[in-house]
């Protein structure tokens, strides 16, 4: 099963939450037009390494299960571009989706 949902972050901007129900797991992961993040299932090593051409803005939470847990949840790591951008590991997902607007 599939949920998207609205996940307002404030100032009349709202991102995009996606949950996907594997079996004995959930794909969690929050989109803006520029960035996103994600549950534990990210591979932020392939996407700074294999995909760097692309400067993917994106950032990596591991252990949540519900996507306000995803929001509130300190991340884990996060790409280069993202760094760039401010957003460093430790940051809540709320705050990196906020520098992601």
């Amino acid at each position: 099963m599939m949920r998207m949902v609205p996940v307002p972050l404030g100032e009349g901007v709202t991102a995009l939450g996606v949950e996907v129900k594997l079996p004995k797991t959930t794909l969690l992961a929050i989109s803006t037009d520029r960035g996103y993040i994600m549950c534990g299932a990210l591979d932020v090593g392939l996407l700074n390494d294999r995909l760097k051409d692309r400067e993917i803005i994106a950032g990596r939470a591991v252990g949540v299960k519900t996507l306000e847990e995803l929001l509130a949840a300190p991340l884990e790591s996060v790409t280069t571009t993202a760094e760039a951008l401010g957003i460093t590991v430790g940051m809540n997902g709320t705050d990196a989706l906020r520098l992601m607007i």
